[in-house]
């Protein structure tokens, strides 16, 4: 079994890997990762315990049970060079036995579960409902970096769209994954069926202009019209692609919920939007107690 070196796999002087100062033992097979390091203690308050609370940096866990299930919620801050930092190392800890830095034999399979905020892009999806995105659209090129990609990306959506948009080709190239499929069956109730774009910015990548115009004036209008069998893009946030293509790749259930708390189609926006959040919130906690 190969060892993986110092440098690849950083594991802090308390055994704690190096970014989430998170030990094995820390973390539960079901996680809820969320934007907000504020989030994480809005989410904890419904917990009947609490076992632990780590944070550094933008990264902050409290693992805990809820109705007797053992949950994790963390905080990755904004943006998938974050989610390459989280998933990775999640992964790590489920799966590399940290003594001997060699992988696991027997894999654990985590369920990944992103809540958060979102802007629709359809004109019909209403300001304070729930989009579950069944297929990721990452505009990041996070997932070009690592092998295999094409072999958990559906490519004709990625050619389809390409020709679609008259994709620039100093941009990085798009691509399409789905969620899992129990994790989709598991929300669906309750949920938008989603599919969601990941920008790499706020402004700029999700068609927002101040004082820099944009590559493609009509950009969010070509967007907006894009369909593939059946399917119209939904919304823009930050980090789902991520989470979803990694946890293909690594072999984890992974899915993204977002309280839609604007409409850029309709220009209109949801203010306080905290009930819809603290409803979606008490809407998965429920959920997951079936896994």
């Amino acid at each position: 079994m190969k060892r993986i070196e110092e440098s690849e796999l950083i594991i802090n002087e308390d055994g704690s890997i190096f970014h989430l100062h998170l030990k094995p033992e820390d973390i539960a097979d079901t996680i809820l990762l969320v934007g907000d390091p504020g989030r994480v203690n809005m989410i904890a308050a419904y917990f009947d315990n609490v076992e632990l609370s780590v944070a550094n940096r933008e990264f902050l866990t409290v693992t805990g049970t809820y109705k007797g299930k053992r949950v994790s919620v963390l905080s990755t801050g904004i943006g998938t060079d974050n989610i390459d930092i989280v998933v990775t190392e999640l992964d790590a800890l489920a799966n590399i036995d940290f003594e001997t830095r060699t992988e696991k034999q027997e894999h654990k399979t985590l369920n990944l579960i992103r809540l958060g905020t979102s802007g629709a892009i359809q004109p019909e999806i209403a300001i304070g409902s729930f989009v579950s995105s069944h297929i990721s659209i990452g505009f990041d090129g996070l997932l070009n970096f690592y092998a295999n990609r094409d072999n958990i990306s559906l490519l004709d959506f990625e050619d389809a769209f390409l020709k679609h948009i008259d994709w620039h080709k100093k941009l990085p190239t798009p691509y399409f994954v789905s969620a899992s499929e129990a994790l989709i069956k598991l929300f669906e109730d309750f949920t938008i069926e989603g599919m969601t774009v990941s920008a790499p910015g706020f402004y700029g990548p999700q068609g927002r202009v101040l004082r820099l115009p944009l590559w493609k004036a009509n950009q969010n209008d070509l967007i907006e019209s894009f369909e593939y069998r059946g399917k119209k893009i939904t919304n823009f946030e930050m980090e789902g692609s991520a989470i979803a293509g990694l946890s293909h790749l690594l072999g984890h259930n992974a899915i993204t919920v977002c309280t839609i708390i604007a409409n850029r189609a309709n220009k209109t926006a949801l203010v306080d939007y905290k009930d819809n959040m603290r409803k979606m919130v008490e809407i998965t906690l429920e959920k997951i107690l079936k896994l």
